[in-house]
């Protein structure tokens, strides 16, 4: 080969690789350009593309989410964020993320199940089909959750009061055939009765327009909205008098009265209705039921508790 064609031959790889070079500068840049800052809380920011990530894992965990407008999913992603990030500040001043957490495993296990998945690889290939989390980001969040409640647990503990004689009392009324109800949940409270009105009047109009479970994700107080509504199967016997009077006269897919439990307001969903005949261990049952009782008041002060150490973060929006 000539010198000459030598030097070309030359010229032409290093024009290739400086045009690949470039080539993947821009890419990255014009990705990056793509970035926005929605807010900072403190000194963290969440952008755009951390609440597209949120969308599609909360996508996730209610499906139904995809009906809704996309500035409906952006609004509720990015509550969602401010939430988890205040609760792992407030958890870093006592725990260490990093270390391993045997719970986390389970709840992980928990939450792949729950939502329909075989198994871990296949909830691992939904979200990189999806391109969301990675399943290390998602125990990460996990351990969050996990850290939050046995913080308010060992804050409030002493404060639950549980009425176990009355709980008692419903167990052995528990017949071997049960009737179990699959019910969702809307739970709101009121400022001032005028907005009370106003509330119910917004509720119902969404429930029209979209349906009960993404009503739920949008407006429900309750934990159980991340999951639209859902809180599960729960034998008719173990319901309070005043929800069951509300409900026992309902069908599938029927939706409930407002009912009034302490400062909330709820409005339940029967979405399914199924029999079993079992033995029944009274013992376990009663601990069933006095566990669901502890949540819903542990529930409370976990809102109550983030509520105030809220005020101590500034949020902007940009």
């Amino acid at each position: 080969m000539k010198k000459k064609d030598k030097l070309t031959l030359i010229s032409k790889k290093i024009f290739l690789c400086i045009f690949i070079i470039l080539s993947q500068l821009f890419v990255i840049n014009y990705s990056f350009s793509k970035i926005n800052i929605i807010l900072t809380i403190n000194n963290d920011i969440v952008t755009n593309y951390d609440i597209a990530k949120e969308e599609k894992y909360l996508e996730i965990l209610n499906p139904s989410l995809k009906n809704l407008k996309s500035e409906q999913k952006f609004e509720l992603a990015k509550q969602s964020l401010i939430k988890e990030i205040i609760k792992k500040k407030e958890i870093l001043k006592f725990v260490d993320l990093e270390k391993d957490n045997e719970f986390a495993d389970k709840y992980l296990n928990q939450l792949y199940i729950g939502l329909g998945y075989k198994n871990e690889i296949q909830f691992k290939e939904q979200l990189l089909k999806l391109n969301t989390y990675t399943l290390e980001e998602i125990k990460q969040k996990s351990k969050i959750e996990i850290y939050w409640n046995e913080l308010i647990l060992s804050k409030y503990n002493d404060k639950i009061n549980i009425k176990k004689e009355k709980l008692s009392k419903k167990i052995k009324k528990l017949s071997t055939k049960k009737k179990e109800l699959l019910l969702s949940e809307i739970v709101f409270k009121k400022k001032t009765e005028e907005n009370l009105k106003d509330t119910i009047k917004m509720i119902n109009m969404s429930i029209n327009e979209i349906g009960f479970n993404n009503t739920a994700n949008l407006y429900s107080i309750s934990e159980s909205s991340k999951f639209g509504g859902k809180i599960g199967w729960l034998q008719e016997e173990s319901l309070s008098k005043n929800i069951y009077e509300k409900i026992s006269k309902l069908k599938i897919n029927d939706i409930s009265n407002i009912i009034k439990i302490n400062d909330k307001f709820i409005i339940l969903k029967l979405e399914d209705v199924r029999f079993t005949e079992n033995k029944i261990d009274k013992d376990k049952e009663l601990k069933k039921i006095i566990s669901i009782e502890r949540n819903k008041k542990l529930e409370n002060f976990s809102k109550i508790h983030f509520n105030k150490i809220k005020t101590k973060f500034i949020i902007n929006e940009k």
